[in-house]
């Protein structure tokens, strides 16, 4: 796909997205949006020409590089410095440590001694600092000719550096050695000249190892911007189906809501009808099985003669009626003499049976 060609999908999208995500800033641009801005696709492609995978122009990179060429350039110069300078500071403690504990001999004194008489003044050679004005002294009001003369003689000092030599070498042997055993431990075991190849290959093992650690480091940098990218879209997709989930409430339940009621309560009515001829059904086929034709003609028949029997019931019983009703046309006189004859029966009736139990008694 040309620079200059607006972004289509297909083959052009893929690229837009892969410098989207590679040379240009985080930015959350879908297919949608992309599709919809050309011209601003347009101005992805044109950039990304001129930049590298980490947003710099191509110039500004070369610059960067050539910059941190020299500054790996003169950090490995300063740290060579920087090494010597604490091994042979490590020497001298070494030393004070010694004479603590054990009688050294006069050569190891002497190179001691030299090694920290020589350090010293090299030092402090360092710190004075010619005045650049007349208003500021030296210090101490030392000039640099002072301190020479206390150097130690020159044969002292050859023989010195030539042993300072030696002992730096074993020192950083030692020290190799020591840094191999902590990488890996099984080579402690190992003889000396074994130790020695595996030293000269550390360096090469050690930078495999931290290219190794700066990819993995990358990956998931990457995988760090993949994850931000798909935590928006899946809250865009999270809002986008709230929002549907809002309008399937508000327009599909809310609205159906009192028609979807109504018919289940014409549903439910239907039903409960039906389940009342049901059971009126149900009632119908329990008589029909238990009333037979012949059981029907026999209760039609006593139900004939009980309405005959209570005919001539109601009868008797008005007849009673009218009698009492003439009774009650006299008044007190007739409670009076209803009262006397009830009492003459009693009486008669006691009489009676006294007669009979007398009766009984003498047969």
């Amino acid at each position: 796909m040309a620079s200059g060609d607006f972004c289509l999908p297909g083959e052009g999208m893929v690229v837009l997205q892969q410098v989207c995500s590679k040379q240009l800033p985080p930015c959350n641009l879908s297919e949608e949006d992309l599709l919809q801005n050309p011209h601003f696709s347009k101005l992805l492609l044109s950039l990304s020409q001129y930049m590298d995978e980490s947003g710099l122009s191509l110039t500004l990179s070369k610059e960067q590089d050539q910059a941190w060429q020299e500054v790996r350039l003169r950090k490995t110069t300063w740290l060579r410095s920087e090494i010597l300078q604490r091994v042979i500071q490590e020497l001298l403690v070494d030393h004070y440590v010694k004479t603590q504990d054990t009688h050294l001999t006069s050569e190891d004194k002497k190179f001691h001694e030299t090694l920290e008489q020589r350090l010293l003044v090299t030092e402090l050679t360092r710190l004075i600092v010619p005045s650049q004005t007349k208003e500021l002294s030296p210090l101490l009001r030392l000039e640099k000719v002072d301190l020479l003369e206390l150097m130690p003689p020159s044969e002292d000092f050859v023989w010195m550096k030539a042993r300072l030599q030696l002992e730096v070498e074993e020192q950083l042997k030692k020290k190799c050695f020591t840094l191999l055993c902590y990488h890996n431990p099984s080579a402690d075991s190992d003889s000396e000249s074994l130790k020695a190849a595996k030293v000269w290959k550390l360096a090469e093992v050690l930078m495999n190892e931290k290219q190794q650690c700066q990819h993995a480091k990358n990956q998931q940098k990457e995988r760090m911007v993949l994850l931000e990218k798909k935590s928006a879209t899946y809250s865009q997709v999270l809002l986008r189906c709230l929002a549907l989930l809002q309008r399937l409430l508000q327009e599909h339940r809310l609205k159906t809501q009192s028609e979807l009621d109504r018919i289940n309560a014409q549903y439910l009515e239907i039903k409960c009808s039906a389940m009342i001829l049901k059971l009126r059904m149900e009632e119908l086929k329990i008589l029909s099985d238990t009333y037979t034709a012949e059981k029907v003609e026999v209760h039609r028949l006593i139900r004939d003669r009980l309405e005959g029997a209570i005919r001539l019931q109601e009868e008797d019983m008005e007849k009673s009626r009218q009698v009492l009703s003439s009774y009650e046309v006299l008044g007190e006189e007739f409670d009076r003499l209803v009262k006397e004859y009830t009492q003459l029966k009693k009486t008669t009736d006691d009489k009676r049976w006294a007669l009979q139990e007398f009766s009984k008694d003498y047969h």
